[in-house]
């Protein structure tokens, strides 16, 4: 059998590429193991909810038209109640995506003269033509629904003073994201997003805290909903689809924020009883399963890459040493053409579509041209190995996923050997 070092350079890593990887590897064994650690403990949360919720092999069956008493998909629903500590759940293959799912949570619980107030900055791009930042055809905006929101202090941190004064008596959402989407500010951990939503209801106990928990399921041993969120919004093709649900949303929160979205999502009078599962709920439930190992395998690459590119003196966010609450990792390039190679590599390290060169588009929702590298079993599964960032200033690239830690390492080696090759990088 060849050696494994033989192996990556059939596949193009040259050895100098492949000896900084293995010293990188061998200083990271503990933090690793901490990673296998929580992993163990999600892993056993999910398994008790499925078994606290009776999954059999009848979950599984095709259900259509109307899906009234849709067995599989009423018990995942309670599952993923059971998952987030929370009074009820949404999970449906209807909710198109992340933003989707936080665009009906919204919508559901918002009404015309509500404020909505983000306590975290300025939120991911897409959510912008959702609220009406940038105008857009069904925004809430249009609805009358109006928005502020409270920038973060220098250090990535809560402006607890501005939010005392921002929270009024017309608020009634506050949202908080809790990765850092396209910017260069920290992750915040479920105890900062605890702290901040026990001060938010000590102004205004009334207030509706939702989370975007987009990229940060199965991080840690806790969810958002665990530390006072009412609504925790996600999606399928991230962390808690563990790389197969192939398309899907979920909301979990209290019952009445619920039954709102039941509402919005199919018709008034309808709510949750309607929506048929056609046929996916053996990939929902079989990637719930897998999501914390999954994730897990996904962390380690972030932090892989964050410390194999600090190394190379490049500004990393989170750095290589500081603790993780996503599972996104920022790299900060300073030059578009770092940002195009990295996802070149990324691509070519993909089991489908390595093939193919990606460039920078202008796709839709974005306010530039953003390249994306996803070679995935998933179209834009951001589990699975990708990486992608806007040609903007200050060209950072985002990277994220990895279904299973050798690929998500083939990844980021493969990234610095086509930096090596463009001649920007020199190992």
């Amino acid at each position: 059998m060849p050696e494994i070092a033989e192996m990556y350079q059939q596949m193009g890593i040259r050895p100098s590429v492949l000896g900084l990887g293995r010293r990188t590897e061998e200083g990271l064994a503990e933090r690793f193991r901490k990673i296998d650690e929580t992993a163990e403990f999600n892993q056993l949360k999910v398994i008790s909810a499925m078994q606290k919720n009776r999954v059999n092999e009848a979950c599984f069956h095709y259900a259509s038209g109307y899906g009234y008493d849709d067995l599989g998909r009423d018990t995942l629903e309670k599952v993923y109640a059971d998952v987030f500590h929370t009074e009820a759940a949404l999970v449906r293959p209807q909710i198109t995506c992340g933003t989707h799912a936080l665009a009906l949570a919204l919508s559901a619980n918002l009404r015309p003269g509500d404020e909505l107030v983000s306590v975290a900055g300025k939120p991911y791009d897409t959510l912008e033509e959702v609220i009406g930042i940038r105008p857009s055809r069904g925004s809430l905006a249009e609805y009358g629904v109006t928005y502020s929101q409270v920038d973060l202090l220098a250090d990535g941190s809560f402006d607890f003073e501005k939010i005392k004064n921002a929270v009024t008596d017309k608020t009634k959402l506050v949202t908080i994201q809790r990765s850092k989407g396209y910017q260069t500010r920290p992750s915040f951990s479920v105890a900062q997003i605890g702290a901040v939503i026990e001060f938010v209801k000590k102004i205004k106990p009334e207030v509706i805290c939702m989370v975007d928990n987009c990229y940060g399921e199965f991080v840690e041993t806790m969810e958002p909903s665990d530390v006072g969120a009412d609504l925790a919004v996600g999606s399928l093709i991230k962390n808690p689809g563990g790389g197969l649900a192939p398309i899907g949303g979920y909301i979990a929160g209290r019952e009445e924020l619920i039954e709102n979205c039941g509402y919005r999502l199919t018709s008034p009078g309808l709510g949750r009883e309607v929506g048929a599962s056609l046929g996916v709920m053996q990939s929902f439930y079989q990637g719930l399963f897998l999501a914390p190992v999954v994730t897990a395998s996904a962390l380690k690459g972030a932090i892989f890459a964050a410390n194999i590119y600090e190394a190379l003196g490049y500004s990393v966010v989170p750095d290589s040493s500081e603790s993780r609450h996503d599972i996104i990792q920022a790299v900060e390039f300073g030059r578009p053409e770092a940002v195009i190679a990295f996802c070149q590599g990324i691509q070519a390290a993909a089991p489908v579509d390595s093939y193919v060169t990606p460039e920078p588009w202008a796709m839709p929702g974005y306010d530039s041209d953003v390249i994306m590298a996803a070679g995935a079993f998933v179209q834009g599964s951001s589990i699975e190995l990708s990486a992608d960032g806007p040609i903007k200033p200050p060209y950072a690239v985002y990277f994220q996923g990895g279904l299973t830690w050798p690929h998500a390492k083939l990844g980021i080696l493969m990234s610095l050997e086509y930096l090596v090759r463009a001649g920007i990088v020199t190992v």
